[in-house]
């Protein structure tokens, strides 16, 4: 395959910024280039040393916006596309009144097939190239979802849900049964491609403790699958949550007991922690992930970062559809940068885009795949135009640094700032 050359600014991270003057944290070329062969970058660097080393490649002109690793969405569900913008008190009310009603719908596997399709249109066309899903309880719907993202060549992770109470009859699984579809569907799709599956009980209140049981038992032996599941998401589940358990500490020593913390275990939202569970959280490597949309929507609560840094607890930042209100990774970091503004942090742009990129890479251990710019990795990249609208534009013209720049983008870009997305090097946003 011929090598296919992006021009344009380049930005990359290395590392954490440690603040908004830690130019050693990332790579920024002016001038620059991404070269990209059989879906992998070869080589970036400047345009003029790249075209020189590529005489023959293709050349495709982006100036002069920024190119960037795609964007990493790690708590996202897939059958909630539909329930977006329900009108709900709160988490639990928004689950039996909305949520549940729509999820029954994806026992039909040709209602899974098109709601794939609607979701990585919509992904990409926000400039996000990889997500960690949650499907329904259906094993239809975990494989339309992994199928589709096969088709795409898509780095996924995903994983049907695991209910055996609390939820309606028609999305009830058994213990065994959700062992037996989850052993399956991981036969089938973990590894497959750029496929990973994710053992997914939805949390505690639905699921027995001897479903958890066999959730551990899952993972146990399957130790390279991820385990994704809600945590403290607001003070009623929690409630409900320590009356289903009542021998245990705490929400996180439940799971805890279960044997489903880990390196690899994403717990969605992870407001509302008592000391001893960010300790318990520090101590595994486990990653709390922050929906701030979905978490204002509700309110559920305020997420703080600088409280979990401090405590030692991995981060990453995700959308939460259909709790959240937007798939877009620029309009879910505008929203933790206030819900960071209400607790007291400042979240500097720099760090707002690597967490969006290598910050979410890391927290699904996907580093050297994803998240940056670099030799070897795959070429899923973002293209942002920070003059997308007429507003965006007129506020452009005033703007000195590239640190400016990424918090216009932040702060007023969406699908629209979203130039061109590139999944392992094939342009795959279409302009309507």
């Amino acid at each position: 395959m011929s090598v296919k050359i992006l021009r344009g600014r380049v930005l990359s991270f290395k590392n954490e910024p440690q603040g908004i003057y830690d130019k050693a944290s990332y790579i920024y070329i002016e001038k620059g280039a991404v070269a990209i062969k059989n879906g992998k970058i070869i080589a970036l660097g400047e345009y003029k040393e790249i075209l020189a080393a590529n005489k023959n490649a293709k050349i495709i002109d982006h100036r002069p916006h920024l190119i960037m690793p795609g964007f990493i969405d790690p708590h996202i569900h897939f059958v909630q596309m539909q329930v977006v913008g329900s009108y709900a008190a709160n988490l639990l009310e928004w689950l039996n009144k909305y949520t549940f009603v729509e999820e029954q719908k994806f026992a039909s596997l040709e209602h899974g097939q098109k709601i794939a399709i609607a979701f990585f249109d919509e992904l990409v066309r926000h400039g996000t190239t990889t997500a960690s899903a949650y499907c329904s309880v259906h094993a239809a719907s975990a494989e339309a979802f992994f199928d589709e993202a096969k088709k795409r060549n898509m780095a996924m992770i995903a994983g049907k849900v695991m209910m055996d109470r609390n939820c309606p009859e028609l999305l009830q699984d058994s213990p065994q049964k959700a062992y037996e579809e989850s052993k399956s569907l991981i036969k089938s799709w973990h590894n497959v491609g750029r496929l990973k599956y994710a053992i997914t009980p939805r949390f505690a209140i639905t699921s027995t403790p001897e479903q958890l049981e066999m959730v551990g038992a899952l993972l146990e032996q399957n130790p390279s699958c991820y385990l994704q599941t809600h945590l403290s998401e607001n003070n009623a589940e929690i409630a409900l949550t320590k009356q289903l358990y009542p021998g245990h500490n705490d929400y996180l020593s439940i799971y805890d007991h279960y044997g489903l913390l880990g390196k690899k275990s994403l717990f969605g939202h992870a407001i509302h922690l008592s000391q001893s569970e960010k300790s318990m959280m520090a101590e595994t490597g486990s990653v709390a992930v922050s929906c701030p949309t979905s978490n204002l929507f509700l309110g559920s609560g305020l997420y703080d970062l600088e409280v979990m840094k401090k405590a030692g607890v991995r981060s990453a930042v995700a959308t939460d559809i259909g709790g959240g209100t937007s798939y877009s990774m620029l309009r879910t970091m505008d929203e933790f940068y206030k819900v960071q503004q209400m607790n007291s942090n400042r979240l500097n742009p720099f760090m707002s885009f690597y967490m969006m990129t290598l910050g979410n890479a890391r927290a699904l251990s996907l580093e050297a795949e994803i998240g940056r710019l670099q030799v070897g990795s795959y070429a899923d990249i973002v293209v942002l135009n920070a003059k997308a609208t007429p507003a965006m534009a007129l506020r452009e013209q005033t703007i000195n640094s590239l640190s400016e720049e990424l918090f216009l983008l932040q702060t007023m870009g969406d699908d629209r700032a979203v130039e061109q997305t590139y999944v392992a090097g094939r342009a795959v946003k279409i302009h309507s």
